[in-house]
């Protein structure tokens, strides 16, 4: 699978947003984003407002410690313009990886092939400033990876 290189405005994201590792996440004992999506839809925290004609759900990776192996945080939102935003996905170069299929084993196949992408291809480099996760319906999702093309 080839990612298609997409450059994106700034754009902001209001929802739940919790801190994890990607060592917590493999762990079910200590995973908390199935958690944080779980209370997404049961708080109906997609019923934001100043919610813009936008209808895709969002995982926004952010305020990341480090690189793949350190903490990030990971807000489950919608997209929203004016009133207060939870995080604030940065202008710039994205690689987009495509997937459908069964949840969640299809996004964390996508995951799989990203960092298999990364370890392909170590000229490219992440940002790690803002990725993110943007769900069209219920079994398709394009995740956006920044990454510094300079």
């Amino acid at each position: 699978m080839q990612p298609q290189l997409q450059r994106h405005d700034a754009f902001s994201i209001a929802g739940l947003t919790v801190r994890t590792t990607n060592r917590e996440e493999n762990d079910p004992q200590s995973a908390r984003i199935g958690k944080l999506w779980t209370r997404f839809f049961d708080e109906r925290a997609y019923e934001r407002p100043h919610r813009i004609n936008d209808m895709r759900l969002y995982g926004v990776y952010s305020a990341y410690e480090s690189d793949a192996h350190g903490a990030f945080d990971i807000t489950t939102g919608v997209a929203v313009s004016g009133g207060p935003a939870t995080v604030r996905i940065e202008a710039g170069d994205y690689l987009v990886f495509s997937g459908q299929g069964e949840m969640p084993q299809m996004v964390l196949a996508v995951w799989q092939s990203i960092w298999q992408y990364f370890e392909q291809h170590p000229e490219i480099k992440r940002t790690y400033r803002s990725d993110f996760e943007a769900y069209s319906g219920p079994d398709q999702v394009a995740i956006h990876i920044g990454v510094n093309l300079d």
